[in-house]
């Protein structure tokens, strides 16, 4: 039996469409609604509303709602239609204005805008400075390090590292291994006030120093468990030690594959000397200034947001305890780290920063 009901708006695109709803896809850190709706149509152009549907995780009626308005008004229906209220106040000159000043130019002594001195510049209020930089993502106030690698093999050594994690080598464990120096036990100057209602933590910023302690860990990339030691120093002979309690944990029939940076101490002769009484472990390093290619930092990253920062240990036994505690719970959730970026989209974005920096450096 025949369905019944509204016949369906077939979706018949022009070269120049179709290139423009691709290009509009593109655009979802600028405009994420109208890139969705790009999608939706370059989508029904192809293929069924329920596949669209499955593909976009979205709803028949979204479907449907913007394949309709595509096919009534073209591209302009991918668009909202402007809404009642006020008219603008503000010009596109003067918006243009702020952007420029804001990019290309300090206010006299300072190295950086704020709101209300840029509103002084520009004759508006501080409210419709903050607008505007909210709507253009411009943040005079914050600043971000980076350091280029300089490393001769770095092309290599990505290829090499994101080979590990995205496909590892059959018969084999892969380990992201790195040192965590100098971590300080550090103990408040007066007790922790702890947390109450409408009352957050609060803690004095002073504190005493009770020594210090190296964590060595391990992260098997494929189940993510931590292998863990706390160590009074990171000598080359520590890391000899360690190595040799990785290896006893790994079955004898495996290959060990360990990725690392490059502290003199992960190359001295007595670990040269180790890794040639046991080929089966293998040394993959980063490239020099790349630490954020080795993945056991993002173990690092959360064992300091959630057991170091607001912890006050009164000795290096405590700082110990508190340390391998946390260990221990992560292990315990046997949920790994996925790495989602390939070799090639990482150094693709590098290469674009490259030229923007060569750029501006030209200038």
């Amino acid at each position: 039996m025949a369905k019944i009901g509204r016949p369906r708006a077939e979706v018949v695109l022009t070269e120049s469409e179709r290139t423009e709803l691709i290009r509009l896809t593109k655009r979802a850190r600028v405009n994420r609604g109208v890139a969705f709706r790009a999608r939706i149509v370059l989508g029904c152009a192809d293929a069924s509303d329920a596949r669209v549907v499955r593909r976009l995780r979205t709803t028949k009626t979204t479907v449907a709602k913007w394949r309709g308005r595509f096919v009534e008004r073209r591209l302009d229906g991918l668009y909202d239609e402007p809404r009642v209220g006020a008219p603008r106040t503000i010009t596109d000159e003067a918006v243009e204005a702020v952007i420029v000043k804001t990019l290309e130019t300090t206010p006299a002594g300072e190295t950086h805008w704020s709101t209300r001195s840029m509103a002084t510049a520009a004759g508006l209020s501080h409210s419709t400075i903050g607008r505007i930089w909210r709507t253009f993502r411009l943040q005079p106030h914050r600043v971000e390090s980076f350091k280029l690698s300089p490393d001769p093999q770095l092309v290599d050594k990505i290829r090499d590292v994101v080979g590990l994690y995205t496909n590892p080598p059959t018969n084999a464990v892969v380990f992201s291994f790195d040192e965590k120096s100098q971590i300080q036990a550090l103990e408040r100057a007066q007790p922790v006030l702890p947390m109450d209602v409408g009352q957050p933590e609060r803690r004095t910023h002073n504190y005493i120093r009770n020594g210090t302690l190296d964590l060595f860990a391990a992260l098997n990339v494929a189940t993510g468990e931590v292998i863990a030691r706390c160590k009074a120093q990171h000598r080359a002979q520590d890391f000899v030690a360690f190595l040799r309690e990785i290896e006893a944990r790994v079955d004898p029939t495996l290959d060990i594959h360990v990725v690392l940076d490059n502290l003199s101490a992960h190359k001295a002769p007595p670990v040269q000397r180790w890794l040639v009484r046991h080929p089966r472990v293998q040394f993959h390093f980063t490239p020099t200034y790349a630490s954020w290619l080795n993945l056991v930092e993002r173990f690092f990253g959360l064992l300091t947001e959630k057991a170091l920062t607001r912890g006050s240990h009164t000795s290096i036994v405590q700082l110990r305890a508190a340390i391998l505690a946390y260990v221990d719970t992560h292990n315990q959730r046997d949920k790994p780290f996925k790495w989602v970026k390939t070799a090639e989209e990482i150094l693709d974005s590098m290469r674009r920063f490259g030229l923007r920096v060569q750029q501006v450096h030209g200038q």
